[in-house]
């Protein structure tokens, strides 16, 4: 059996993991020219589900070194006033395993065939059921089974559920990092809080590793290659709904909106890395009707993607990859693989659907002008 994957995210490259686990045949095709093309290297939160579904999907040899690139979270949730006064509070506390996106991305990179320069531009059923998805770039590809894992605007959905849209908040948001020093030592209630004033809303998070990831990988795994990256604070602001930018650049944009802040909070963003540092707007795809079941489906964020503020976009796509690799892995047959591709579906929908809907019932509480439908 081949399965053609398409975007190389940590969904799509955690099922090419699993999927390898079981003697299944992956390939991975990413439409960008390299896969260090852009920087996708921020903190993420996973919970038991998620934690344990990437967990499941990699060789139980890395096991040992993915415990130990990741730490524990627990954050009181506090709402904090420029001053880092506490006015409020979310809710109660949240736990979870904290790893960095981009160290776990590398890791799931290993030893899969991954094709850079590849975007999607359609594909067509073949008369034996077979898939054939063709690229800009290069030769098409013949699966047993197509995955669109290639977010937001997925090219695979655009084809096998045109009807299914983006849905545009008109939220925006500034996201970078800044190393973690003692300077920042005082900022440490602030973690996993909210700070509010003047219409925007700075949320801040710290990436401590146990064994910094390239020393983890060397000592642990020596044919893995991580990062070599130290800890750092991962803030970002959320903006008013569709408020003029300035043309400003993405740390500027924040520290005009940070007149008379503390200096610690000042001082983190202007220590930011300017190259790690960039704007983006808060896009959700809700499921919608489902497309007649086949040889080709969707996974994470090309179907069912989240706001941020729900902190959920990372856990359901890794808890896609794991049951789509169960059901398919547990196949012996062209019809059974149809039958696991539709039981994943039908299962995806539901949990993907409520993903959407508690992503977006949290929206408001960090931009109350969010469109949410």
């Amino acid at each position: 059996m081949r399965v053609s994957v398409v975007g190389a995210g940590l969904g799509g490259l955690a099922l090419a993991q699993g999927l390898r686990g079981a003697g299944i045949e992956a390939e991975v095709f990413e439409r960008d020219p390299g896969i260090g093309a852009r920087f996708q290297g921020y903190r993420l939160v996973l919970d038991p589900d998620g934690f344990q579904a990437v967990r499941a999907c990699l060789p139980t040899r890395w096991h040992p070194l993915l415990d130990e690139i990741v730490m524990d979270a627990a954050a009181e949730q506090l709402i904090l006033d420029p001053q880092l006064n506490e006015i409020g509070r979310l809710g109660a506390g949240r736990t979870g395993i904290v790893v960095d996106r981009q160290v776990l991305r590398h890791l799931l990179l290993t030893g899969l065939t991954v094709h850079t320069d590849a975007a999607l531009t359609g594909y067509h059923v073949l008369a034996d059921g077979k898939v054939q998805a063709r690229f800009a770039h290069r030769a098409p590809a013949t699966a047993d089974l197509l995955v669109g894992a290639d977010g937001v605007t997925s090219a695979v959905r655009q084809v096998l559920s045109p009807q299914t849209t983006p849905l545009d908040t008109g939220v925006r948001f500034v996201i970078g990092r800044t190393p973690l020093t003692d300077e920042f030592a005082g900022l440490s209630k602030a973690y996993g809080s909210k700070i509010t004033g003047d219409g925007v809303s700075l949320l801040l998070g710290a990436m401590r590793f146990r064994t910094p990831p390239k020393q983890a990988a060397e000592q642990l795994a020596p044919e893995v290659t991580l990062p070599d990256i130290g800890d750092y604070v991962r803030w970002a602001m959320i903006l008013p709904p569709n408020g003029s930018l300035e043309n400003l650049t993405a740390q500027d944009t924040v520290l005009s909106r940070m007149e008379g802040w503390h200096p610690q909070l000042r001082a983190l963003i202007e220590q930011a890395d300017p190259d790690n540092s960039t704007l983006l707007s808060i896009r959700v795809v809700k499921p919608g009707e489902r497309w007649a079941s086949g040889p080709v489906t969707l996974l994470g964020d090309a179907i069912h993607a989240t706001s941020p503020t729900g902190g959920n976009g990372a856990n359901t796509a890794l808890r896609d990859a794991d049951l789509l690799r169960r059901l398919i892995g547990a196949d012996e047959g062209r019809r059974d693989l149809l039958g696991a591709v539709d039981a994943y579906e039908r299962q995806m929908f539901e949990y993907g659907t409520e993903a959407v809907r508690s992503s977006l019932e949290k929206l408001p509480v960090f931009a109350p002008e969010a469109k949410l439908s």
